[in-house]
């Protein structure tokens, strides 16, 4: 099957000059994969990270430390009105610079974080901002006598946040949770500037040896509108299964 999916591809090169060797070469194949691979990876990592810091987040926001509000309303307004790409060259070129190397077995000086970390760091914070105000505005419309019964029921203010306030919040705010984190999964792409070998950068590396820009650029958009696709799919499965029952009809 393999193979003639290659000879596919290979004659229509052969035939019509369309060159999709990442079809038909097993080194660019391999190349290609490897870049989906690390596009998985930052995705999967950094919306897993955004949401934790977005809950975390939210919690700190409507708490009664003023402190602590304080920072984390500072924080929002840092990592949100500033650009991604900003950010991540803040982290690696800026921030990196200032903490210690390490060295490795042979000798030789190691960053403490690695150009993947440091993207994996930027991505995560950039989203977790903006996951901090939907979280928050989910929050507000929990009705406050919902958390005064879990309160009267002896729920911490922790507890009850954790066992009532957040999964009804959820609920609410989960349409524009939806659309933040396909927003983060095609912001994942910027990591090509500092060299992590997503996606991009793998197809990118392809193209300029071969000078097939349009067959690739082909393939980068379908693999895109696949990944977007599959999380959409995954994040409505979520919603509908969260559905309140009456709400919202």
């Amino acid at each position: 099957m393999i193979a003639t999916i290659q000879a596919w591809f290979q004659q229509l090169y052969e035939t019509t000059g369309f060159n999709f060797t990442v079809f038909y070469d097993p080194y660019d194949w391999d190349r290609y994969v490897a870049g989906l691979r690390m596009t998985l990876l930052l995705g999967i990592t950094t919306i897993l990270a955004s949401l934790v810091i977005g809950a975390v987040g939210a919690l700190l926001q409507s708490g009664p430390s003023r402190l602590l509000r304080g920072l984390v309303n500072g924080f929002v307004v840092l990592f949100r009105n500033t650009p991604p790409l900003v950010q991540i060259f803040f982290f690696y070129f800026g921030l990196g610079t200032l903490l210690p190397d390490l060295r490795s077995a042979d000798g030789l000086r190691a960053p403490i974080l690695s150009n993947v970390q440091w993207a994996i760091v930027s991505l995560s914070l950039f989203a977790g901002a903006f996951n901090v105000e939907i979280f928050r505005s989910g929050i507000e419309a929990v009705p406050k006598t919902t958390i005064e019964a879990a309160e009267a029921l002896g729920y911490t203010r922790f507890k009850a946040y954790r066992h009532v306030v957040l999964p009804l919040a959820l609920r609410v705010c989960l349409p524009a949770l939806n659309n933040n984190l396909i927003n983060l999964l095609k912001t994942t792409t910027l990591a090509y500037a500092i060299a992590v070998p997503e996606t991009l950068y793998a197809v990118k590396q392809i193209w300029s040896e071969s000078q097939n820009v349009l067959e690739m650029m082909l393939v980068l958009l379908a693999t895109y509108a696949v990944l977007v696709g599959l999380l959409v799919w995954v994040m409505h499965r979520w919603e509908r299964a969260l559905r309140i029952p009456g709400y919202g009809r």
